[in-house]
């Protein structure tokens, strides 16, 4: 039951827009500095009422860093996560769902299990295999003996070697697995009605019908929501994309933003340039946010089916 009086409706409304100037107010802080010139934005306490430099910091800034090659590597790299771990987790939890197999549970728990290790806890095991995606091949054919065997036999030495580092399938491809997406779906999955199993089945339908043409269509809200926020993930990575990305021809933006980082060498910080950046690096994810805000909504609320 939800009551509706004139004081809880007040409360109500209070407390959305004290949320609202907690969420809004560093952004309008960020924009108000980025409008000062380099004078009034080292100024302590800064004004709040906006400067007159604002296109000018953003013009500056979007060349200093050359932030259009580096959005368009932001864009690739988050909407390349963004579907693999959409496609992925459904898939996954396709299998777990409609499969009968022994450990399937098991391997749900493992899977799961994964939400305890994040990038930062993997990061160097991580780096090692995307320095030489076919290390694990190597090691195999090295302990089997194959590889000593080969060179003996056609003398040629087996020494497998793809690396990943400075591509864009090694910034996407170790970011495509979420345990969270397939916990998801796994859920969304068990509320499918049997009876819908069945009648797929009775029509003709096999597993990969039903998955493409059934389950699909009744998850669209949960792919948009789950898109939506793995988009914001990928976009807001730093670590990962520092660490493999030695040439800054794959640089994201985010990563990137250090070039307006103020120099402690000398003089005054920058910080007005620096507050610029930052705004142009925050423009496409506020975009998606409010072009998928009906979609997501509706992904994380949704029961119908």
């Amino acid at each position: 039951m939800v009551e509706r009086t004139p004081i809880l409706n007040f409360l109500t409304h209070v407390i959305l827009f004290l949320g609202f100037v907690v969420a809004a107010a560093p952004i309008v802080i960020v924009a108000i500095a980025a409008s000062h010139n380099m004078v009034d934005v080292n100024q302590v306490p800064i004004s709040l009422i906006p400067g007159t430099d604002f296109w000018a910091n953003m013009k500056t800034a979007w060349t200093t860093a050359d932030l259009g090659p580096k959005l368009l590597n932001s864009l690739i790299f988050a909407s390349g996560v963004a579907a693999g771990k959409v496609i992925l987790s459904a898939l996954t939890a396709f299998s777990l769902v409609y499969f009968r197999f022994p450990g399937r549970n098991v391997i749900f728990w493992l899977v799961f299990v994964t939400l305890m290790l994040p990038l930062e806890v993997r990061a160097v095991p991580t780096y090692a295999v995307v320095s030489n995606a076919l290390s694990p091949y190597q090691a195999i054919l090295d302990v089997t003996g194959i590889s000593w065997l080969i060179e003996k036999v056609t003398g040629i030495q087996i020494s497998l070697n793809l690396g990943l580092l400075n591509s864009y399938p090694g910034l996407i491809l170790p970011l495509v697995a979420t345990a969270t997406g397939t916990f998801l779906y796994r859920q969304f999955f068990l509320t499918i009605p049997d009876e819908l199993t069945e009648a797929a089945r009775m029509d003709g339908a096999g597993s990969l019908r039903f998955f493409i043409d059934i389950l699909m269509p009744l998850s669209r809200t949960n792919m948009a929501a789950l898109g939506t926020i793995m988009f914001l993930w990928a976009w807001n990575q730093y670590l990962w994309p520092l660490l493999i990305t030695t040439d800054p021809s794959h640089a994201t933006a985010v990563a990137e933003l250090k070039q307006l980082i103020p120099n402690a060498g000398g003089g005054l910080p920058e910080w007005h340039i620096a507050m610029a950046g930052t705004l142009i690096v925050m423009l496409p994810p506020l975009i998606v946010v409010a072009l998928m805000q009906r979609w997501f909504v509706r992904g994380l609320i949704s029961t119908e089916k």
